[in-house]
Parts: structure tokens; sequence; C-alpha cells
């Protein structure tokens, strides 16, 4: 989905913790994750400590909307 977004002209932040396969199926712009099942969370953190850490992937996510990788890589991020 991601490839076929980015073919469209939108930009595609693909957060997951599968790195490996997103840079194998073609993702410009890969931001790794918590984990498989907590993507964007982590559910040994506080409350406030989660929100403040959901902000942060945010944050990342949009820095790398706002990059253009080269059309031969992945721009991947590991938190």
């Amino acid at each position: 989905m991601t490839k076929e977004l980015e073919r469209a002209g939108l930009p595609v932040a693909h957060i997951t913790n599968l790195t490996k396969i997103a840079e194998g199926i073609g993702s410009k712009r890969i931001l790794r994750g918590n984990s498989v099942v907590h993507v964007l969370g982590n559910p040994s953190l506080t409350r406030d400590m989660e929100v403040d850490y959901r902000e942060t992937m945010l944050i990342k996510a949009l820095e790398l909307l706002a990059d253009k990788p080269d059309d031969e890589t992945s721009s991947v991020i590991y938190e």
C-alpha cells in the first residue's frame, strides 16, 4: 500500500517493527515502532510517559515525511 500511495504522489511514513519487511516491499520512509503488538505505544510506561513517547514518534514520522528519499534507497529510523 505504501508504494502505491507514494506512486500517486502522497508521501507515506510507514511505522512498523518489521523494518526488514518494509524495506523488502519498497517502503521509502520507515520508522521503527516499539513492538509488533504495540507499534506506537509502550504498556510498561506510565500514562504521561506514553503520551510523550507517542508524541515523539509522531514528530519523527512527520520529519520523515519532509524528507525526500532517493528512488533506490529507504530512509529508516531505528528507535
